[in-house]
């Protein structure tokens, strides 16, 4: 038994098309994606019509992230907020426009996939953990932790959400995080994604890293409009596709009082902390992924 998950997509349509591209030349028994096709990229409308028609057609599976809930959110609240909060719910409002009456059908997916191997064991596959979407399961992740993020255990689980991947064991599971296809943050830019098999009566893991059309990905920044109307997180968002670093975590940590209290605008704020970065990985990297991501 063979199993391809991907996740973290985030509106990057190159990245996705090679990563099914490769998956469709493994072919697999099953391949299920662990949400956020959507949001903090800018071609949203165009990944969720490419995982959809391959839901429909080729039997892909689909569940929802926490990028697709901050998109009902807004949805379901326009209203603008001050501050740093208030620019990112522009640009998640971007995202809402763009996907139109779409957007309405990501409430409808499940959070959750389930399947038994041929053992007759439980695969499961969630967004971050079984505790909630924007839960982080990492490398440095406690082991007692970690079994409360998996409960209750079973012999396989998969994860995505902190677009770092990772293969671990603990006691009979083994825990995968699958990285992110459109927007890695371990500062390699390649597309991401992770294979499962079951050989000899127990699962085994194998993380896929992949070159992708990049000029034509970051041609997709300008081409709809994202870089010029979707509100100075895009530049943020920018920086995280070509370094393959996270942005938005550090910005809030750092400037969001500052910024509130009128000291800083927004957009001084991101001037100064892509300064400090500088192409590098955030001065913040030993701390764990922003539930944003």
């Amino acid at each position: 038994m063979k199993i391809a998950v991907l996740a973290d997509i985030h509106g990057n349509l190159p990245a996705l098309a090679a990563v099914a591209a490769d998956i469709a030349a493994w072919n697999p028994d099953a391949i299920a994606v662990g949400g956020d096709v959507v949001n903090r990229g800018p071609s949203s409308a165009a990944c969720l019509r490419f995982v959809q028609e391959r839901c429909a057609d080729s039997g892909w599976r689909l569940i929802r992230g926490n990028h697709e809930d901050y998109v009902i959110s807004v949805v379901h609240d326009p209203t603008d907020r001050p501050g740093i909060e208030g620019a990112i719910r522009r640009n998640v409002r971007w995202t809402a426009d763009q996907l139109g009456a779409a957007a309405a059908e990501l409430e409808r997916l499940p959070e959750i996939i389930s399947m038994h191997d041929p053992a007759g064991g439980e695969v499961r596959i969630v967004h971050a953990s079984m505790r909630h979407n924007r839960d982080n399961v990492l490398a440095t992740t406690p082991d007692d932790e970690l079994r409360e993020q998996i409960a209750p255990p079973c012999p396989l689980i998969v994860v995505g959400h902190t677009h770092r991947p990772l293969i671990r064991r603990i006691d009979s599971t083994l825990v995968v995080n699958v990285g992110s296809v459109g927007l890695p943050f371990d500062g390699d830019t390649r597309a991401c994604y992770g294979r499962m098999e079951w050989r000899d009566g127990i699962w085994h893991a194998e993380i896929v890293r992949l070159p992708y059309d990049r000029e034509r990905a970051e041609y997709d920044f300008i081409a709809t409009g994202y870089l010029d109307t979707s509100g100075p997180v895009a530049r943020l968002v920018y920086d995280e596709f070509r370094t393959g670093w996270p942005r938005i975590y550090t910005w809030v940590s750092r400037y969001r009082e500052a910024v509130l209290a009128g000291e800083l605008s927004v957009d001084e704020s991101i001037d100064e902390l892509l300064a400090l970065c500088n192409g590098g990985p955030p001065p913040d990297w030993k701390q764990p992924a922003a539930p944003f991501s």
